[in-house]
């Protein structure tokens, strides 16, 4: 497979994660909580096993998951536990910001965060290398970024009225919206140690013949399971502080039925992203896939911003407001690059 064969399966993941928000729009009746928690068991639970089932050949994923060491499965669950939290407010992000907003923001601080922190863990010297002040360059690129489009936030959010605003997003809350964005770039970097503690699980996957292309997908049922065990606990604590665990038994069989139809559609799409991103990255020269991730991540801030123009979460405001956005998902897209130039 040639380059852009590879670059184009991460596409395909990445239009399934900068889209998977968008089902939500059809949900009727359910607070945030319901929906999310049950695009959940689609998307943490339900696609990793069946993904892992149709890859992994002859029946043998049951023995792969028992031959493998117990310390990498739990440790692989543990740190999907943390990044739960980045999951979590990764959908918070959206929810008070919008996808163009949110996702652009959010994933910026999931850059910076997951460039810098694995090396400051591991007692590295940033500014000791090129490499090190090429990280440093970068994410202060990237912070720029975000700042540009928190600015184009706060411009949005005094040149529209109250009803404008909810027009565009419902519970458009800018300050809200950053803090939680910025907590849900600093925890997503945990996914990336989950694969990294999961390695001995994939050894073994490879041993029994799984191709390279779905070695990973072993592991994403510990690290993604994990994840759905934080989401879980949140979402009940809400549905039970809000009086929504109702929503569930109150809808009539054909809203039920819509509703979850379209979560678990979400849910799947969100999947999607790490199923082909393996992929993808499986298969680039060995020269472009130290820029895998940052392929990623520019396209899921491209994409989602297209999406959020298309749903009118831009609607209504200025000129000089839109300059700040988009000069801010370019600087954005940019510093993704940067962050992988060593």
């Amino acid at each position: 497979m040639n380059a852009m064969g590879a670059i184009g399966m991460i596409a395909i993941g990445s239009l399934g994660a900068a889209s998977f928000y968008v089902p939500f729009k059809r949900v009727k009746n359910w607070a945030w909580e319901s929906y999310w928690i049950v695009q959940g068991v689609a998307a943490w639970l339900l696609a990793p096993w069946l993904f892992a089932l149709f890859t992994v050949p002859d029946g043998n994923l049951l023995t792969i998951i028992a031959e493998a060491p117990a310390s990498s499965k739990w440790m692989a669950a543990f740190f999907g536990v943390l990044w739960g939290v980045g999951g979590l407010t990764f959908g918070l992000s959206i929810r008070y910001l919008g996808i163009a907003m949110g996702q652009s923001i959010a994933l910026g601080f999931c850059a910076a965060f997951g460039t810098l922190i694995p090396p400051i863990v591991a007692g590295e010297n940033l500014f000791s290398s090129t490499v090190g002040i090429l990280m440093v360059i970068g994410v202060s690129v990237c912070i720029a970024g975000i700042a540009l489009i928190g600015y184009a936030g706060a411009l949005k959010n005094q040149g529209l009225s109250e009803e404008e605003r909810k027009e565009a997003i419902k519970e458009f809350a800018l300050k809200k919206g950053l803090i939680i964005a910025f907590l849900a770039g600093l925890m997503s970097a945990a996914f990336s140690y989950g694969f990294e503690v999961g390695k001995p699980l994939e050894a073994v996957a490879l041993k029994h013949g799984v191709n390279p292309l779905y070695q990973s997908n072993p592991t994403l049922i510990f690290i993604l399971g994990g994840g759905f065990l934080t989401n879980l606990v949140y979402c009940v604590y809400l549905n039970v502080k809000n009086k929504t665990y109702t929503d569930y038994t109150t809808v009539t069989a054909s809203t039920f039925l819509n509703n979850v139809f379209f979560t678990f559609l979400a849910g799947f799409l969100w999947f999607l992203q790490f199923h082909f991103y393996g992929m993808g990255k499986s298969q680039l020269p060995s020269d472009i896939a130290p820029f895998a991730w940052s392929i990623l991540m520019a396209l899921n801030i491209a994409i989602g911003n297209i999406w959020g123009i298309a749903l009118g979460e831009w609607k209504g405001v200025s000129k000089k407001t839109m300059v700040f956005l988009v000069i801010g998902i370019v600087v954005l897209i940019l510093s993704t690059f940067v962050v992988n130039l060593g």
